[in-house]
């Protein structure tokens, strides 16, 4: 018999009010073993449940629950999943965990390709470990949205750049969502001479044919560290190369917009940045459906920092006496003195030193700021004039703690650089808010 452990309640929710406790076991919802997430979102979202709960010391108890429809019960479980993570089957020749030196923390070299993930998370799955049986229990559970790394859409070369013979099938896998009525949001990590120009052509017109459930794709550029020793050779983008696929994605965006009312695809903002374009508008994002994946962010921080300077002006009734330090990565850099500039003109008497900060650890061709490790910003800030307080943002760290990549802790820094630091969220609110309070 499969059953669940129960990790902890929500207090006040149905489950504390029933009784029941962390250590329990989660049996069955209405007679249905509930195997992962997929099963456990699906049998709770019904109104009325049968509950059969296991406790502690082995006794059984069942409960008739009658709730609204999308109630939480206020079981949580030790893993997200109920279930094992699903690992990648893959060997892409663009793989930047492939790309990791040895000796980092242990869970940074897992490869998940897992479409409960997908669900829960946003992550991105190639769909090369997904079976029918599977595709036709997401569809009837109707688990939306589903989001998957593309790259391309010809079989063969699919199959070459992901090094799996049986990922060639990725349009007709994804034709089954979208005419299931499941929204689908794809990626693409752009190489080169690999599936860019006229195979980049093919696949964003294969894609686009399948809106509107097929909701948004977007095309990022290869990451490549310093550490691809045997590994497939790969060209990074430069400026000339980045141009080409920008007036290449703005020509699509005209035509789609034209036709569909929508972009559908949208370009990461390192790409605008390297090509020394200006980004796009705010309302150009339409509704940002990539942002966590590095797709209008610097466009929505921006419009954020706008809006909370407004606000700020109505509260902010003194000067600010203090000075703060920013460390960003390389692409970022001028657009963040800029934003900085503005701040300054607005908040009287703060000053905010920007620093750029070079990434040794992986390499010059990382130049994003969420890939910045402990040992560069030591290195770049170190005997610099950091005033009261140092500003990192938190996606430099591990999700949840103050770990980063190369496993050095706030604590670790802030020894070293003698200054308080605060892990700030990648909004523009939340910066306004950790440049003005005590």
């Amino acid at each position: 018999m499969h059953k669940i452990k129960i990790s902890s309640i929500t207090y006040g929710s149905i489950a504390h009010e029933l009784g029941i406790e962390p250590g329990d076991f989660l049996v069955s919802i209405n007679g249905q073993q509930i195997h992962d997430v997929f099963d456990y979102r699906f049998y709770t979202a019904d109104s009325a449940l049968i509950l059969d709960i296991e406790k502690s010391n082995g006794e059984r108890w069942q409960f008739d629950i009658e709730k609204d429809y999308s109630e939480d019960l206020g079981l949580e479980f030790e893993h997200s999943l109920l279930d094992e993570e699903k690992s990648c089957r893959n060997k892409c020749i663009f793989c930047f965990i492939d790309q990791l030196p040895k000796g980092m923390r242990e869970t940074l070299y897992f490869k998940d390709d897992d479409a409960r993930l997908s669900f829960l998370f946003g992550n991105y799955i190639t769909m090369t470990n997904l079976s029918d049986d599977e595709i036709d229990r997401i569809i009837k559970y109707h688990m939306s949205p589903v989001n998957i790394s593309v790259h391309t859409t010809n079989p063969e070369l699919r199959k070459e750049m992901l090094n799996n013979r049986f990922a060639g099938d990725v349009l007709e896998k994804i034709k089954r969502f979208t005419s299931a009525g499941i929204t689908v949001n794809t990626q693409i990590v752009l190489c080169p001479e690999i599936n860019d120009g006229e195979e980049l052509d093919s696949t964003i017109n294969d894609l686009t044919s399948l809106f509107p459930e097929l909701h948004s794709i977007s095309v990022v550029p290869v990451g490549i560290t310093r550490y691809r020793e045997g590994l497939a050779p790969l060209k990074p983008f430069d400026k000339e190369s980045a141009a080409l696929v920008v007036d290449q994605i703005e020509f699509w965006q005209k035509r789609l917009l034209d036709k569909y009312n929508s972009r559908i695809v949208f370009l990461a903002d390192e790409l605008y940045i390297m090509a020394d374009r200006t980004l796009p508008e705010y309302e150009d994002y339409e509704d940002f459906p990539q942002i966590e994946n590095g797709v209008g962010m610097v466009s929505s921080f921006i419009n954020e920092v706008d809006l909370a300077l407004q606000d700020l002006n109505d509260i902010l009734k003194k000067p600010i006496k203090k000075t703060i330090s920013i460390a960003t990565g390389a692409s970022i850099f001028e657009i963040f003195k800029d934003i900085t500039n503005k701040v300054e003109k607005s908040i009287e008497g703060l000053k905010i030193n920007v620093y750029r900060v070079e990434n040794a650890f992986f390499g010059g061709h990382v130049t994003v700021t969420g890939l910045l490790t402990g040992s560069d910003i030591i290195r770049e800030l170190s005997g610099k004039n950091l005033g009261d307080k140092l500003l990192l943002c938190k996606s430099m760290f591990k999700a949840g703690t103050d770990l980063m990549l190369d496993g050095i802790t706030v604590r670790d820094l802030q020894e070293k650089l003698k200054v308080d630091i605060q892990m700030v969220d990648t909004n523009g609110q939340a910066f306004i808010d950790a440049l003005v309070q005590s």
